[in-house]
């Protein structure tokens, strides 16, 4: 899918588009723009309202994490006008992505911390920074003003290192609980861990691939070891983190309770 300008530039006369056109190789959805019948559908409605895919509908370009795909289209259009089933986002102020009409890394991240709620914009930013392709300190520089406060206060919420989306929810929910939490703690007979709480109780958080047998086994004698160590053991999976928060919270919190109360220690 390009522009015609670009199949000028790169060699292709209007009389071979216009060729391909009638014999079905291209299609021309909108006025001066060429595609494959097999186009992916947000580029031909990015290109059909003369816009930029962006913030959570640009996140697939760039590999970011996202809790839920989009209902609506996110697009930069840039001039206000309202459109039917379209997320109208502000002017973009970064370079684009190379050929495709699809917003730069900096625009779909500021856009989506402007425009997401927290934990949705927070896996986006924390699976770029976590790779090093842009850091929160740039993002906090293009976010100034009081009406970016809000945005900004979700770059505190960044980890240093997260190896999956579910850390760094996880992460969110035990902060805002209160919960004295670091991660990616190395206990002696162990490994490394997910999650330690409160220097007592070790959170795990599992993915698909701990369903493998072999995983499983793994997972049984780390947890074996870590309850010789001295610490307690919680596991959790997607479906615990994403939808439901309060229950994890909830249940980590009364274990803790317990701890303190001696409920773990012999009589």
């Amino acid at each position: 899918m390009a522009r015609a300008g670009d199949f000028r530039r790169a060699g292709f006369s209007r009389s071979e588009l216009s060729a391909w056109v009638r014999s079905g190789r291209l299609i021309r959805p909108v006025r001066g723009v060429y595609a494959s019948p097999a186009a992916d559908n947000d580029v031909l409605s990015a290109y059909r309202e003369n816009g930029r895919l962006t913030c959570v509908s640009g996140a697939r370009f760039y590999g970011l994490w996202v809790l839920h795909r989009a209902d609506v289209l996110h697009l930069s259009c840039g001039n206000g006008v309202p459109r039917y089933g379209v997320v109208d986002h502000a002017a973009c102020d970064f370079p684009s992505y190379p050929g495709l009409p699809v917003a730069g890394l900096a625009d779909v991240l500021v856009h989506s911390l402007r425009c997401l709620p927290e934990l949705e914009a927070l896996v986006m930013v924390q699976s770029a920074v976590g790779r090093g392709d842009i850091t929160a300190g740039f993002l906090q520089r293009a976010l100034v003003g009081n009406r970016n406060g809000k945005a900004r206060s979700v770059l505190g919420l960044v980890l240093p290192r997260a190896d999956s989306l579910l850390e760094v929810l996880a992460h969110t929910h035990f902060v805002r609980a209160g919960f004295r939490v670091r991660m990616h703690v190395v206990l002696e007979g162990v490994g490394e861990v997910d999650c330690l709480i409160d220097d007592c109780l070790v959170v795990e958080l599992d993915g698909s691939t701990h369903f493998e047998p072999r995983q499983v086994k793994k997972d049984q004698r780390r947890n074996n070891a870590s309850t010789l160590g001295g610490y307690l053991v919680l596991r959790y999976y997607y479906d615990d983190v994403v939808h439901a928060p309060e229950a994890m919270v909830a249940e980590i919190r009364a274990v803790l309770w317990q701890w303190k109360l001696g409920t773990f220690a012999p009589s």
